[in-house]
């Protein structure tokens, strides 16, 4: 990293959900560019081992680490998280299926992080770690491309996806702390995190449904981000100088169709049959599943529906060029590399 950080090397940077996939990385880059004050601020229930592994390895340079257990929907865990902290990475985030879980988990838990955050007074930037998922393409043509200027997802629930409408009221409540409170922020929106330890299937290639995998998404570019390029992305964007107030998209470059990703996973992960379903197809289902759940009063879930079929296999295209521009960003592992290493540890 060759700018000039916001912080001292020896001033605290709060990581939260710093035991999960992306967190890991995240404090091990942030060792590597040497930081060395960093509060890892994890569940009690969490689950430490790959997390106290990698600070194993990284031996004397992790000796400033510190790791904290707290809940975020409790007020003083917040106090406790955020004391004397000048930057926080915030990547904790609810995962559930319902939308009451996912609003408690994100944004209740954000609120409260922000209250402390202005009662401490010491933070100099807030990085909210958000998602593409925000984005709505409901008016996006095919092809069309995605970037930090696409509108965000005005009806969350027909789409039904609660991950996606706690992410957009997190980002909204961050920005609503910034005009009230003024606390500095940066918004990361990362499309498909993947590599070693994430071998589930996102569901923008297709459905596992009945022991059959549907493919919907034929030769559509998935937005994918190498996880070791988005950490260093997440850690960029807490300490370069002059992008408050900026929103940031994170994909990689030479982004690989569905198609050959998912023929590069059954290589290395196993055979299993797949149906592939042109997007007409899966456009078309969609609305048949969307119109029968309101005909049954949400008997059956809308789980598939138009604005989720235009978001997930609607053939757009992605890009990364504000982050590179403002932040100096640029992918640290190559696809080629990153595929590698993906497909060695789908092989183990």
């Amino acid at each position: 990293m060759t700018e000039s950080p916001i912080i001292g090397f020896d001033e605290i940077i709060l990581v939260t959900g710093a035991n999960g996939f992306i967190g890991v990385r995240v404090v091990k880059t942030l060792l590597d560019n040497g930081f060395r004050r960093i509060r890892c601020f994890v569940r009690p229930s969490g689950d430490l081992t790959r997390l106290q592994e990698m600070l194993r390895s990284a031996g004397p340079a992790a000796q400033g680490v510190e790791i904290v257990e707290g809940n975020l929907l409790l007020p003083p865990d917040c106090g406790k998280a955020v004391a004397g902290v000048s930057v926080i990475l915030h990547l904790a985030a609810g995962m559930e299926k319902s939308f009451a879980a996912c609003f408690m988990n994100s944004v209740l838990t954000t609120r409260n992080l922000l209250d402390a955050v202005v009662s401490a007074g010491t933070l100099k930037r807030f990085v909210n770690v958000s998602s593409f998922a925000v984005y709505s393409l409901w008016n996006v043509p095919r092809g069309g491309t995605v970037d930090e200027n696409t509108l965000v997802e005005t009806s969350p629930q027909e789409r039904f996806d609660p991950y996606g409408y706690a992410k957009l009221k997190q980002d909204e409540l961050l920005q609503s702390y910034h005009q009230r409170f003024g606390v500095p922020y940066v918004i990361l929106r990362p499309g498909v995190v993947f590599g070693p330890g994430k071998k589930q299937l996102t569901g923008r290639i297709g459905i596992d449904t009945f022991g059959v995998f549907l493919h919907m998404g034929g030769s559509n570019r998935i937005p994918f981000t190498y996880v070791d390029n988005c950490a260093d992305a997440i850690v960029r964007a807490g300490v370069v100088p002059g992008i408050e107030g900026n929103i940031f998209n994170i994909v990689d470059d030479d982004l690989p169709t569905s198609r050959s990703f998912l023929r590069v996973h059954k290589r290395h992960g196993g055979w299993f049959p797949s149906i592939p379903v042109p997007f007409p197809a899966a456009y078309l289902l969609s609305a048949v599943w969307e119109r029968y759940s309101a005909w049954s009063e949400g008997q059956l879930p809308p789980r598939f529906n138009r604005r989720r079929a235009l978001a997930e296999w609607g053939g757009h295209r992605y890009s990364n060029e504000k982050l590179k521009q403002l932040v100096g960003w640029r992918p640290r592992v190559s696809f080629d590399d990153a595929v590698r290493r993906y497909s060695q540890t789908l092989a183990a």
